[in-house]
């Protein structure tokens, strides 16, 4: 019996190590995939032999078994294929076994032995890294894993290529990485005319990544002012972009191996499902939240998602992350993001117009927005109502300031926050502090201190409330280039905590 082994070190979810084994041994002539496999994996079988055909590369008549170690872990996908067919050349003695036992590979193979791209192969260089592999992938996917600059990556046309590389015909040279995506024209915030106090809004919360809700009526500029955040965010880190790119390449959004520095800006409709929104489907695949991660989640019409879809918000919200629980998979995905939401402030939407209001007044906007749930709620730091825009003010001269001007701020102000938590990874903005290291770098002044503390009391304030309020005031000080919290940075906190008549 010849018995060779293969690694390749990505499962197509969270790029755990698998072991391709291939066993060929005397007796009847039988080609199986042991370990789990589903029916994609299952048919590789059929590829594998017709792409080898089509290399006039006769498989011998005896008992063929490979098997996908460790057989416990469910595998799924063609992407497979490429690591099955090098355990059988290395079992074949075609390629040397030294060789391609330094080597990860993904890739699907078609009938005449062409390289199909597949996903994830960002994370797949990731994982042969972490091992000191190098990474043999499809040649459309080369230029994305290329962005890991610690693996070589090797992306032939067809697996003819593979053979004539590995036995010194034809050598390959390293993939290079795609180019960096421009950045797209951003819409400017001077095309909002009025509503200054939610520009405002906006500007505080892109500058600290603090949870914005807007409530208005239908009309009042909601969804245009969402639509400018990017437009003042600053862009991507090269850590940020590459950490933000494995998770889209799971995804498949990655076009031609670019990768973006321009932060995301998801908008899921209120008819998505709750494994859309947070990740999951047969093969726990991302959701919206973690495709928005180092970005901005944008949900209009809020309170029509779905309850259920709400409620698992809370946790991601907390902990920057989010875990896809199933049956065959268990995978962590990162989800820090700046979520936006908008609401009508009742059904019909008109419910301060007293010309339009039903009669239904107040208990309809009591009852539309009370589907937001007050553990929810209280994880919005900032609650502003965006009024309806006069007809006046549409005549006005469009605003001196712009979105360039606004983005200037915030990128000081997050620079301040990077050289704050320049010894803290795990804090990249103000929103993320907490414990005493908020109380230490958000701690007011004696009359900042006393306002604080009278509204604690009188509005009942939570726990939560409160250090919330602190993480705001210390990003309007860092606009304000203040070094300290006083009582201007509190007072305008506590104003933006202000949510349908109460505080939280």
């Amino acid at each position: 019996m010849v018995s060779k082994s293969y690694t390749v070190a990505f499962d197509g979810v969270d790029a755990r190590p698998i072991e391709v084994q291939c066993a060929i041994s005397p007796g009847m002539p039988h080609f199986a995939i042991v370990g789990l496999p589903d029916k994609a994996v299952s048919e590789a079988r059929e590829r594998v032999r017709a792409a080898l055909g089509a290399m006039s590369i006769a498989l011998p008549s005896k008992r063929i078994t490979v098997n996908l170690s460790p057989a416990n872990l469910p595998k799924e996908g063609s992407h497979f294929d490429l690591p099955i067919a090098m355990a059988l050349l290395s079992a074949l003695e075609i390629v040397p076994r030294d060789e391609v036992e330094r080597v990860t590979s993904l890739g699907e193979l078609a009938l005449d032995g062409t390289l199909i791209p597949v996903l994830g192969a960002l994370p797949a260089a990731m994982a042969a890294a972490e091992q000191e592999h190098d990474l043999l992938c499809p040649a459309a996917c080369g230029a994305e894993a290329a962005w890991v600059g610690a693996a070589r990556v090797l992306a032939p046309a067809s697996l003819a290529a593979v053979v004539r590389h590995y036995t010194g015909q034809s050598p390959l040279s390293a993939a290079e990485p795609g180019e960096v995506s421009a950045r797209d024209a951003q819409r400017d915030l001077r095309d909002v005319k009025g509503q200054e106090r939610a520009k405002r809004a906006l500007e505080i919360a892109a500058a600290g990544r603090h949870h914005l809700l807007m409530v208005g009526p239908p009309g009042a500029g909601k969804s245009m002012l969402a639509a400018r955040i990017p437009g003042i965010l600053p862009p991507l880190t090269p850590a940020e972009a590459l950490e933000t790119s494995m998770i889209h390449s799971l995804s498949g959004l990655l076009g031609e191996g670019g990768i973006s520095r321009e932060r995301p800006f998801r908008e899921p409709h209120h008819t998505a499902s709750m494994a859309a929104i947070v990740g999951g489907g047969r093969s726990a695949k991302p959701g919206e939240v973690s495709l928005a991660h180092n970005g901005v989640l944008f949900m209009d019409e809020f309170p029509e998602f779905s309850r259920q879809t709400l409620e698992t918000l809370r946790q991601p919200i907390e902990t920057g992350q989010v875990v896809v629980a199933r049956a065959n998979a268990h995978v962590r995905y990162p989800c820090r993001f700046l979520l936006v939401a908008a609401a009508n402030p009742c059904k019909c939407g008109y419910l301060a117009d007293p010309s339009r209001a039903c009669a239904k007044v107040p208990i309809c906007g009591e009852d539309y927005l009370g589907r937001i749930s007050g553990p929810l709620m209280d994880r919005f730091d900032l609650r502003i109502e965006v009024p309806p825009v006069g007809f006046s003010d549409l005549d006005l001269p469009p605003p001196t300031e712009g979105s360039a001007e606004v983005a200037a701020r915030v990128k000081a102000a997050r620079e301040i926050q990077n050289a704050r938590f320049a010894e803290t990874p795990d804090i990249r903005v103000n929103a993320d502090a907490e414990g005493t290291f908020l109380e230490d770098i958000a701690k007011p002044d004696s009359e900042g201190k006393e306002l604080l503390t009278r509204a604690a009391e009188h509005y009942g304030l939570t726990a939560r409330g409160y250090h919330r309020v602190l993480r705001v005031a210390r990003t309007i000080a860092d606009l304000d280039r203040e070094a300290q919290v006083g009582q201007p940075q509190i007072a305008e906190a506590l104003s933006y905590r202000l949510a349908i008549g109460k505080l939280q």
